[in-house]
């Protein structure tokens, strides 16, 4: 878990939000990142041909309803970019991937469910039946991570449902979530 859900003050203009709530939301969200990037790369340096992913949300340049999210949310996508740029002539790929709809532990236990019965919580939510566990997002980065050819992909954001597709990766039961195609055709062109 990230920790910044309880940080995120959703609902509240950008010139009502705490920014004390915000400064501890972009130290986990983002300096977190930067800090662990520039403890790695020295040691990257040494053996060219590396890998930094950064984990997202969201891939695209939409405002993600809170300014303080869409903040550190968008900049981690940033960094990606920016890194890449600054270690392309090292040899090392940066890039960024974001998951699906997560059925994470702590998105099991805010509906109330466990791995074994997680469907049941479509009932109060539909999309959550369109989820996926966080092993497919690690089943999309150990594909990228044997991509012989990963630079080609460097400073951009990827999703794990394009990167299952590419590399033919399932999720744990054998699906292939695919939120893109689930949000386009169920939240984005739903009726009203």
């Amino acid at each position: 878990m990230w920790g910044g859900d309880p940080l995120t003050e959703w609902g509240t203009p950008f010139w009502q939000l705490d920014l004390a709530k915000l400064q501890v939301l972009w130290e986990r969200a983002v300096l977190t990142h930067l800090i662990t990037s520039q403890h790695a790369v020295p040691l990257m340096l040494e053996h060219p041909g590396g890998l930094i992913i950064e984990v997202t949300d969201g891939d695209g340049t939409h405002y993600r309803g809170n300014l303080a999210y869409d903040l550190v949310k968008t900049a981690v996508n940033r960094l990606a970019l920016a890194q890449a740029e600054e270690l392309r002539p090292h040899g090392i790929t940066a890039l960024a991937v974001t998951p699906g709809f997560l059925r994470s532990e702590a998105m099991l236990d805010g509906f109330g469910v466990t791995e074994a019965n997680w469907r049941e919580a479509g009932q109060r939510d539909p999309h959550f039946l369109a989820s996926e566990t966080p092993r497919f997002i690690g089943r999309v980065v150990t594909a990228l991570v044997a991509d012989p050819h990963v630079e080609r992909k460097s400073g951009q954001v990827l999703t794990s449902w394009d990167l299952a597709e590419e590399y033919n990766v399932d999720d744990l039961d054998g699906s292939r979530p695919h939120w893109g195609r689930h949000f386009t055709n169920n939240i984005l062109n739903a009726p009203d």
